[in-house]
Protein backbone atom coordinates (compact mmCIF):
# COMPACT_ATOMS: atom_id res chain seq x y z
CA UNK A 1 0.00 0.00 0.00
CA UNK A 2 3.02 2.49 0.92
CA UNK A 3 4.19 1.79 -2.21
CA UNK A 4 1.19 2.50 -4.35
CA UNK A 5 0.72 5.63 -2.46
CA UNK A 6 4.26 7.16 -2.50
CA UNK A 7 4.58 6.22 -7.08
CA UNK A 8 1.45 7.96 -6.89
CA UNK A 9 2.34 11.20 -5.34
CA UNK A 10 5.52 11.23 -7.49
CA UNK A 11 3.63 11.15 -10.76
CA UNK A 12 1.31 13.77 -10.08
CA UNK A 13 4.69 15.73 -8.71
CA UNK A 14 5.87 14.96 -11.64
CA UNK A 15 3.65 16.77 -13.66
CA UNK A 16 3.25 19.55 -11.56
CA UNK A 17 6.83 21.15 -10.84
CA UNK A 18 6.28 21.67 -15.23
CA UNK A 19 3.17 23.26 -14.85
CA UNK A 20 3.56 25.42 -11.53
CA UNK A 21 4.13 29.07 -10.98
CA UNK A 22 6.66 29.36 -8.29
CA UNK A 23 6.56 32.43 -7.49
CA UNK A 24 4.87 35.77 -6.64
CA UNK A 25 7.63 38.21 -6.79
CA UNK A 26 7.44 41.62 -8.77
CA UNK A 27 11.40 41.07 -9.29
CA UNK A 28 10.25 38.35 -11.92
CA UNK A 29 9.51 40.62 -14.33
CA UNK A 30 13.01 40.90 -15.14
CA UNK A 31 14.84 38.80 -17.39
CA UNK A 32 13.55 35.01 -17.21
CA UNK A 33 12.15 35.33 -13.73
CA UNK A 34 13.72 34.42 -10.57
CA UNK A 35 16.73 32.68 -11.28
CA UNK A 36 16.43 29.46 -8.37
CA UNK A 37 19.49 28.47 -6.75
CA UNK A 38 17.53 24.58 -5.45
CA UNK A 39 19.41 22.99 -3.32
CA UNK A 40 17.77 19.92 -0.75
CA UNK A 41 15.59 20.75 2.10
CA UNK A 42 18.34 19.58 4.33
CA UNK A 43 20.70 22.09 2.57
CA UNK A 44 18.14 25.02 2.66
CA UNK A 45 18.16 24.68 6.10
CA UNK A 46 21.38 25.29 6.60
CA UNK A 47 21.50 28.39 4.52
CA UNK A 48 21.61 26.78 1.48
CA UNK A 49 25.26 25.63 1.64
CA UNK A 50 26.12 22.96 -1.49
CA UNK A 51 29.10 21.21 0.28
CA UNK A 52 28.10 18.82 2.47
CA UNK A 53 26.74 15.33 1.44
CA UNK A 54 26.13 11.83 3.26
CA UNK A 55 25.41 8.51 2.72
CA UNK A 56 21.62 8.19 2.66
CA UNK A 57 20.33 12.43 1.44
CA UNK A 58 20.32 13.30 -1.83
CA UNK A 59 22.40 16.72 -2.51
CA UNK A 60 21.18 18.43 -5.61
CA UNK A 61 23.21 21.11 -5.84
CA UNK A 62 26.64 18.68 -5.45
CA UNK A 63 27.36 15.88 -7.89
CA UNK A 64 30.79 15.26 -6.02
CA UNK A 65 28.63 14.20 -2.97
CA UNK A 66 26.86 11.16 -4.97
CA UNK A 67 29.80 9.39 -4.48
CA UNK A 68 29.01 8.95 -0.71
CA UNK A 69 26.14 6.88 -1.60
CA UNK A 70 25.33 3.83 -0.52
CA UNK A 71 21.53 3.86 -0.52
CA UNK A 72 18.76 4.34 -3.73
CA UNK A 73 17.15 7.82 -2.40
CA UNK A 74 13.96 8.95 -3.45
CA UNK A 75 13.72 12.47 -2.92
CA UNK A 76 11.19 15.41 -3.43
CA UNK A 77 9.50 18.21 -1.43
CA UNK A 78 6.95 20.75 -1.50
CA UNK A 79 7.11 24.48 0.07
CA UNK A 80 4.57 27.27 1.06
CA UNK A 81 5.74 30.95 0.89
CA UNK A 82 3.97 33.99 2.49
CA UNK A 83 5.07 37.02 1.08
CA UNK A 84 4.42 40.94 2.50
CA UNK A 85 5.20 43.66 -0.26
CA UNK A 86 5.78 46.89 0.52
CA UNK A 87 5.90 50.02 -1.24
CA UNK A 88 5.92 54.02 -0.55
CA UNK A 89 2.27 53.77 -1.54
CA UNK A 90 1.42 50.64 0.96
CA UNK A 91 1.22 47.15 1.71
CA UNK A 92 0.14 43.96 0.48
CA UNK A 93 0.34 40.58 1.31
CA UNK A 94 0.38 36.99 -0.97
CA UNK A 95 1.23 33.50 -0.76
CA UNK A 96 2.34 30.47 -3.42
CA UNK A 97 2.98 26.62 -2.65
CA UNK A 98 4.62 25.23 -4.77
CA UNK A 99 6.94 21.38 -5.40
CA UNK A 100 10.59 21.95 -5.22
CA UNK A 101 11.88 19.20 -6.88
CA UNK A 102 11.83 15.37 -7.82
CA UNK A 103 14.96 13.27 -7.39
CA UNK A 104 16.70 9.82 -7.47
CA UNK A 105 20.01 8.75 -6.98
CA UNK A 106 21.54 5.26 -6.05
CA UNK A 107 25.39 4.14 -5.98
CA UNK A 108 27.29 2.16 -8.68
CA UNK A 109 29.78 1.21 -6.31
CA UNK A 110 29.02 1.86 -2.21
CA UNK A 111 30.71 5.20 -1.05
CA UNK A 112 32.96 4.90 -4.29
CA UNK A 113 30.37 5.83 -7.36
CA UNK A 114 26.94 7.23 -7.50
CA UNK A 115 24.73 8.73 -10.13
CA UNK A 116 21.50 10.59 -10.14
CA UNK A 117 18.99 12.79 -11.88
CA UNK A 118 15.59 14.29 -11.72
CA UNK A 119 13.57 17.54 -11.78
CA UNK A 120 13.54 20.93 -10.42
CA UNK A 121 13.43 24.64 -11.26
CA UNK A 122 15.17 26.96 -12.75
CA UNK A 123 13.26 29.74 -13.10
CA UNK A 124 9.70 31.18 -12.12
CA UNK A 125 7.68 34.00 -13.52
CA UNK A 126 4.88 34.98 -11.48
CA UNK A 127 3.84 38.59 -10.87
CA UNK A 128 0.55 41.04 -11.07
CA UNK A 129 1.93 45.07 -10.79
CA UNK A 130 -0.24 48.04 -11.16
CA UNK A 131 0.91 51.87 -11.77
CA UNK A 132 -0.58 55.42 -12.31
CA UNK A 133 1.19 58.08 -12.79
CA UNK A 134 0.08 61.93 -14.39
CA UNK A 135 1.19 62.95 -17.69
CA UNK A 136 1.40 66.40 -18.19
CA UNK A 137 0.13 66.38 -21.98
CA UNK A 138 -1.93 63.29 -21.56
CA UNK A 139 -3.68 63.09 -18.10
CA UNK A 140 -4.06 60.15 -16.09
CA UNK A 141 -2.35 56.94 -17.50
CA UNK A 142 -2.62 53.57 -15.94
CA UNK A 143 -0.56 50.77 -16.57
CA UNK A 144 -0.84 46.84 -15.23
CA UNK A 145 1.68 44.54 -16.08
CA UNK A 146 1.82 40.74 -15.36
CA UNK A 147 3.83 37.24 -16.53
CA UNK A 148 3.21 33.49 -16.00
CA UNK A 149 6.01 30.92 -16.31
CA UNK A 150 9.66 30.15 -16.06
CA UNK A 151 11.76 27.07 -16.97
CA UNK A 152 11.92 24.23 -15.17
CA UNK A 153 15.65 21.60 -15.20
CA UNK A 154 16.26 17.69 -16.36
CA UNK A 155 19.64 17.07 -14.79
CA UNK A 156 21.89 14.04 -14.77
CA UNK A 157 24.77 13.77 -12.16
CA UNK A 158 27.82 11.83 -11.22
CA UNK A 159 29.94 11.66 -8.39
CA UNK A 160 33.10 9.62 -7.74
CA UNK A 161 36.19 9.53 -5.07
CA UNK A 162 39.16 9.94 -7.23
CA UNK A 163 41.16 9.03 -4.40
CA UNK A 164 41.36 9.03 -0.47
CA UNK A 165 38.82 12.28 0.63
CA UNK A 166 37.98 13.42 -2.54
CA UNK A 167 35.41 13.19 -4.65
CA UNK A 168 34.93 14.92 -8.12
CA UNK A 169 31.19 15.49 -10.19
CA UNK A 170 29.49 16.59 -13.03
CA UNK A 171 25.81 17.59 -13.98
CA UNK A 172 24.70 17.99 -16.87
CA UNK A 173 21.01 20.02 -17.25
CA UNK A 174 19.23 20.87 -19.74
CA UNK A 175 16.43 23.60 -19.15
CA UNK A 176 13.17 24.92 -21.05
CA UNK A 177 9.91 26.13 -20.50
CA UNK A 178 7.71 29.01 -21.39
CA UNK A 179 7.53 33.01 -20.32
CA UNK A 180 4.57 35.20 -20.94
CA UNK A 181 3.92 38.74 -19.96
CA UNK A 182 1.12 41.07 -20.89
CA UNK A 183 1.33 44.83 -20.66
CA UNK A 184 -2.12 46.77 -20.67
CA UNK A 185 -2.06 50.79 -20.52
CA UNK A 186 -5.34 53.08 -20.35
CA UNK A 187 -5.09 56.78 -20.48
CA UNK A 188 -8.14 58.87 -18.92
CA UNK A 189 -10.59 60.11 -21.07
CA UNK A 190 -9.76 58.32 -23.86
CA UNK A 191 -11.88 55.57 -25.34
CA UNK A 192 -9.56 52.80 -26.24
CA UNK A 193 -6.75 51.20 -24.25
CA UNK A 194 -3.35 49.62 -25.75
CA UNK A 195 -2.10 46.08 -24.61
CA UNK A 196 1.33 44.57 -25.47
CA UNK A 197 1.52 40.51 -25.27
CA UNK A 198 4.90 38.60 -25.32
CA UNK A 199 5.47 35.11 -25.10
CA UNK A 200 8.90 33.24 -25.23
CA UNK A 201 9.76 29.46 -26.04
CA UNK A 202 13.02 28.48 -24.11
CA UNK A 203 15.93 26.34 -24.07
CA UNK A 204 19.50 25.47 -23.49
CA UNK A 205 21.94 24.06 -20.81
CA UNK A 206 24.85 23.71 -19.04
CA UNK A 207 27.12 22.08 -16.72
CA UNK A 208 28.42 22.10 -13.15
CA UNK A 209 31.61 20.53 -11.88
CA UNK A 210 32.44 20.25 -8.15
CA UNK A 211 34.91 18.64 -5.87
CA UNK A 212 35.18 18.05 -2.28
CA UNK A 213 38.61 17.44 -0.52
CA UNK A 214 38.03 16.21 3.11
CA UNK A 215 40.42 15.26 5.11
CA UNK A 216 40.73 14.35 8.75
CA UNK A 217 42.74 17.21 11.23
CA UNK A 218 42.20 15.37 14.21
CA UNK A 219 40.66 12.05 15.11
CA UNK A 220 37.42 13.10 15.32
CA UNK A 221 37.63 16.48 13.35
CA UNK A 222 36.79 16.19 9.44
CA UNK A 223 37.53 19.09 7.32
CA UNK A 224 35.41 19.82 4.46
CA UNK A 225 36.89 22.06 1.46
CA UNK A 226 34.47 22.38 -1.30
CA UNK A 227 34.43 24.02 -5.43
CA UNK A 228 31.43 24.25 -7.28
CA UNK A 229 31.47 26.20 -11.15
CA UNK A 230 28.05 26.19 -12.82
CA UNK A 231 29.18 27.06 -15.91
CA UNK A 232 27.54 29.57 -18.58
CA UNK A 233 24.44 29.23 -19.66
CA UNK A 234 22.94 29.10 -23.09
CA UNK A 235 19.96 29.32 -24.61
CA UNK A 236 17.55 30.20 -26.94
CA UNK A 237 14.30 31.92 -27.08
CA UNK A 238 11.44 31.41 -29.53
CA UNK A 239 9.83 34.93 -29.53
CA UNK A 240 5.97 36.04 -30.14
CA UNK A 241 4.73 39.65 -29.98
CA UNK A 242 1.36 40.81 -30.24
CA UNK A 243 0.34 44.91 -30.06
CA UNK A 244 -3.31 45.80 -30.20
CA UNK A 245 -6.19 48.48 -28.90
CA UNK A 246 -9.50 47.54 -27.21
CA UNK A 247 -12.58 49.33 -25.44
CA UNK A 248 -12.09 50.86 -22.24
CA UNK A 249 -15.49 50.51 -21.80
CA UNK A 250 -16.43 46.93 -22.50
CA UNK A 251 -12.64 45.28 -22.83
CA UNK A 252 -13.31 44.35 -26.25
CA UNK A 253 -10.33 44.23 -28.90
CA UNK A 254 -10.70 46.64 -31.58
CA UNK A 255 -7.19 45.57 -33.47
CA UNK A 256 -5.22 42.96 -33.40
CA UNK A 257 -1.59 42.89 -34.85
CA UNK A 258 1.05 40.31 -34.79
CA UNK A 259 4.79 42.10 -34.91
CA UNK A 260 7.53 41.28 -37.08
CA UNK A 261 10.02 40.25 -34.76
CA UNK A 262 12.41 39.22 -38.02
CA UNK A 263 12.13 42.37 -39.01
CA UNK A 264 14.03 43.78 -36.06
CA UNK A 265 15.78 40.60 -35.40
CA UNK A 266 14.22 39.21 -32.41
CA UNK A 267 12.09 36.55 -33.63
CA UNK A 268 15.10 34.41 -32.48
CA UNK A 269 17.58 34.99 -29.59
CA UNK A 270 19.97 33.68 -27.67
CA UNK A 271 20.17 33.93 -23.34
CA UNK A 272 23.40 34.16 -21.61
CA UNK A 273 23.84 33.29 -18.08
CA UNK A 274 27.51 34.18 -16.88
CA UNK A 275 29.64 31.31 -14.99
CA UNK A 276 28.62 30.84 -11.16
CA UNK A 277 31.59 29.62 -8.93
CA UNK A 278 30.92 28.85 -4.77
CA UNK A 279 34.37 28.24 -2.40
CA UNK A 280 33.12 26.72 0.26
CA UNK A 281 35.27 25.51 4.06
CA UNK A 282 33.80 23.78 7.01
CA UNK A 283 34.80 21.33 10.14
CA UNK A 284 32.77 18.72 11.67
CA UNK A 285 32.80 15.14 13.56
CA UNK A 286 31.26 12.67 11.21
CA UNK A 287 27.27 11.70 12.16
CA UNK A 288 27.26 14.73 15.06
CA UNK A 289 28.38 18.02 13.88
CA UNK A 290 29.19 20.21 10.85
CA UNK A 291 29.81 23.89 10.68
CA UNK A 292 30.41 25.39 7.41
CA UNK A 293 30.48 28.63 5.15
CA UNK A 294 30.23 29.35 1.57
CA UNK A 295 30.65 32.14 -0.66
CA UNK A 296 29.32 32.03 -4.43
CA UNK A 297 30.17 35.33 -7.46
CA UNK A 298 29.16 35.67 -10.79
CA UNK A 299 30.20 38.05 -12.82
CA UNK A 300 25.70 39.25 -13.60
CA UNK A 301 27.21 42.21 -15.68
CA UNK A 302 27.57 39.80 -18.84
CA UNK A 303 24.40 38.44 -18.42
CA UNK A 304 22.38 39.19 -21.85
CA UNK A 305 18.75 38.47 -23.28
CA UNK A 306 17.80 41.07 -25.34
CA UNK A 307 14.65 39.90 -26.11
CA UNK A 308 13.77 40.86 -22.47
CA UNK A 309 15.55 43.65 -22.09
CA UNK A 310 13.67 46.94 -20.25
CA UNK A 311 14.95 50.57 -19.15
CA UNK A 312 15.47 50.95 -16.04
CA UNK A 313 17.38 47.51 -15.44
CA UNK A 314 21.05 46.79 -15.44
CA UNK A 315 23.43 44.34 -13.95
CA UNK A 316 26.18 44.49 -11.70
CA UNK A 317 28.19 41.08 -10.56
CA UNK A 318 26.30 39.16 -8.56
CA UNK A 319 27.42 37.88 -4.71
CA UNK A 320 26.36 35.53 -2.15
CA UNK A 321 27.38 34.13 1.43
CA UNK A 322 26.39 31.40 3.06
CA UNK A 323 26.69 29.51 6.64
CA UNK A 324 24.96 27.00 8.25
CA UNK A 325 25.49 23.60 9.94
CA UNK A 326 23.37 20.52 11.93
CA UNK A 327 23.79 19.10 15.15
CA UNK A 328 22.67 15.51 16.03
CA UNK A 329 22.84 14.34 19.94
CA UNK A 330 22.65 10.62 19.39
CA UNK A 331 21.36 9.10 16.15
CA UNK A 332 21.93 5.74 17.70
CA UNK A 333 19.86 6.20 20.58
CA UNK A 334 17.09 3.51 21.20
CA UNK A 335 16.19 5.35 24.60
CA UNK A 336 14.96 8.86 22.74
CA UNK A 337 13.53 9.76 19.60
CA UNK A 338 14.75 13.45 19.97
CA UNK A 339 18.58 12.09 20.36
CA UNK A 340 18.09 10.95 16.93
CA UNK A 341 16.72 13.96 15.70
CA UNK A 342 18.61 16.10 12.98
CA UNK A 343 18.61 19.95 14.41
CA UNK A 344 19.57 22.33 11.46
CA UNK A 345 20.37 26.26 10.67
CA UNK A 346 21.61 28.59 8.86
CA UNK A 347 22.03 32.10 7.10
CA UNK A 348 22.47 33.67 3.81
CA UNK A 349 23.05 37.16 2.43
CA UNK A 350 23.50 38.39 -0.95
CA UNK A 351 23.44 40.82 -4.00
CA UNK A 352 21.64 39.36 -7.11
CA UNK A 353 23.34 41.54 -9.19
CA UNK A 354 19.94 43.14 -10.57
CA UNK A 355 19.91 46.98 -10.46
CA UNK A 356 16.34 48.55 -10.16
CA UNK A 357 16.02 52.25 -10.57
CA UNK A 358 19.85 51.98 -9.63
CA UNK A 359 19.34 50.17 -6.52
CA UNK A 360 20.79 46.83 -5.85
CA UNK A 361 18.49 44.69 -4.82
CA UNK A 362 19.87 42.22 -1.86
CA UNK A 363 18.91 39.21 -0.28
CA UNK A 364 18.79 38.29 3.83
CA UNK A 365 17.32 35.12 5.22
CA UNK A 366 18.02 32.88 8.35
CA UNK A 367 17.09 29.33 7.41
CA UNK A 368 16.39 26.51 10.65
CA UNK A 369 14.27 23.61 10.78
CA UNK A 370 14.49 19.33 11.67
CA UNK A 371 15.36 16.03 10.24
CA UNK A 372 12.80 13.63 11.54
CA UNK A 373 13.44 10.21 11.58
CA UNK A 374 10.92 8.12 10.04
CA UNK A 375 11.23 4.87 12.45
CA UNK A 376 10.05 2.43 9.09
CA UNK A 377 10.18 -1.12 9.80
CA UNK A 378 13.73 -2.67 8.58
CA UNK A 379 14.46 1.06 7.72
CA UNK A 380 16.57 3.43 9.88
CA UNK A 381 17.39 6.02 7.13
CA UNK A 382 14.07 7.22 5.40
CA UNK A 383 13.18 10.87 7.09
CA UNK A 384 11.07 13.82 6.62
CA UNK A 385 12.44 17.32 6.61
CA UNK A 386 10.92 20.43 7.68
CA UNK A 387 12.52 23.74 6.99
CA UNK A 388 11.64 27.58 7.69
CA UNK A 389 13.16 30.72 6.33
CA UNK A 390 12.35 33.99 7.10
CA UNK A 391 13.62 37.13 5.01
CA UNK A 392 13.57 39.88 3.07
CA UNK A 393 14.36 41.01 -0.35
CA UNK A 394 14.35 44.58 -2.39
CA UNK A 395 13.64 48.02 -0.62
CA UNK A 396 11.09 50.81 -0.95
CA UNK A 397 13.86 53.73 -2.10
CA UNK A 398 13.24 54.44 -5.76
CA UNK A 399 9.60 53.41 -5.79
CA UNK A 400 10.52 49.96 -5.64
CA UNK A 401 8.86 46.89 -3.32
CA UNK A 402 10.39 44.96 -0.50
CA UNK A 403 9.20 41.60 0.02
CA UNK A 404 9.10 39.99 3.94
CA UNK A 405 8.71 36.62 3.73
CA UNK A 406 8.40 33.36 5.79
CA UNK A 407 9.18 30.29 3.64
CA UNK A 408 8.14 26.66 4.96
CA UNK A 409 9.86 23.68 3.51
CA UNK A 410 9.27 20.27 3.29
CA UNK A 411 10.89 17.44 1.98
CA UNK A 412 10.59 13.22 1.48
CA UNK A 413 13.68 11.33 1.78
CA UNK A 414 13.03 7.60 1.20
CA UNK A 415 15.40 4.77 1.75
CA UNK A 416 15.19 2.15 -1.26
CA UNK A 417 13.86 -0.55 1.54
CA UNK A 418 10.39 0.84 1.09
CA UNK A 419 10.08 -0.13 -2.02
CA UNK A 420 11.92 -4.14 -1.56
CA UNK A 421 9.75 -6.59 -0.16
CA UNK A 422 10.47 -8.38 2.83
CA UNK A 423 12.21 -11.82 2.18
CA UNK A 424 12.12 -13.06 6.30
CA UNK A 425 10.01 -11.65 8.52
Amino acid sequence: MIKKIIIAIVCCMAGTIYAQNGTVSPYSYFGVGDLRSVVSVENQMMGGISMYGDSIHLNLNNPAAYAKLRTTTYTASISRKEIGLKSVDGKQNSSVTNLGYLSIGFPIIDEIAGVGFGLKPYSSVGYGIKSKYNDPDAGLISNEYSGEGGLNTVYFSLGFKLMKDLTLGATANLNFGTVKSRRVQNIENVQFGTFDFRESQISGGNFKFAANYEPMITDKIRMNTFLGIDTQVNMSSKNTKTIGSFSSSTGQEVEKIDVNLNRLGLKRRGIMVPTNTTLGLGFGQDRKWFVGGEYSFQKLEKYSAPFFNVDNLTYENASKFSLGGFYVPDYTSFSSYFKRVTYRAGAKYGNSGMIVNNESIKDFGITFGLGLPMNAPNDPFSNINIGFEIGQRGTTDANLIKESYIKINIGLSLNSKWFHKRTID
